[in-house]
């Protein structure tokens, strides 16, 4: 594992401050709105039962024997339950930054840019969340994955092509930070290789996967 790098006085000055805006905005209001109400609902249950499936698939399918998951930004936990029926014997860790939420749920309290645990996890998911944080934030945020991640990652953010052309802005937060595909891509790369459909594998992870099953030739 990379050794821990001091922080700035500065630096953690500003990810304490995102922190308190985070606190401050997913609060009950958010949740109503963007998951509870199905009028205005990012997403369903059945939704999220089927991105747990290929979750699943993928990880046995690279050969990941996943006894501990990290969902990275929970939210209200719609991943928890399928997951769950995909790895039976796997230990679930959500954690999040709104108190609300920790407290409604039982989620572990911390931010993905400062959050350390005692050892890596097999599988990290990491879905539509690092788009909340600003750039120097996200930065912080994509090598903690590397940290906490020993084997199989599931990526996804919202980016501005997304935004552009593919979510439907009804029912998507615009009060975000939109960056491209490509940004996103080259900070994961710097810990992952790339497998296609949102997922990662960790450099050094003794996972083999055939060269056209990767999205680039370099990683395998």
């Amino acid at each position: 594992m990379p050794p821990t790098r001091r922080t700035s006085p500065a630096s953690r000055a500003a990810s304490a401050a995102e922190a308190r805006r985070s606190s401050r905005r997913f609060d009950r209001d958010y949740y109503r709105r963007y998951y509870f109400d199905p009028r205005t609902a990012v997403v369903s249950r059945a939704e999220m039962r089927a991105r747990a499936r290929l979750i699943g698939a993928y990880a046995k399918h690279a050969g990941m024997p996943v006894q501990r998951i990290l969902d990275a930004g929970c939210g209200i936990g719609l991943l928890r339950a399928p997951l769950a029926r995909e790895f039976r014997r796997a230990q679930y860790v959500g954690l999040e930054a709104s108190p609300w939420l920790c407290e409604r749920y039982g989620w572990t309290r911390g931010s993905l840019v400062t959050w350390r645990a005692a050892r890596p996890f097999d599988l990290v998911v990491c879905y539509d969340v690092l788009q909340y944080l600003d750039d120097h934030a996200a930065v912080r945020a994509l090598a903690n994955l590397g940290r906490l991640c020993r084997g199989v990652l599931y990526f996804s953010a919202l980016t501005l092509g997304d935004w552009q052309h593919n979510c439907d802005r009804r029912r998507t937060d615009c009060d975000v930070h939109l960056r491209s595909a490509e940004w996103y891509r080259a900070r994961l790369e710097r810990a992952f290789r790339p497998a296609g459909a949102g997922f990662w594998l960790r450099r050094g992870a003794p996972l083999i996967v055939w060269e056209l099953e990767t999205c680039d030739p370099r990683w395998t």
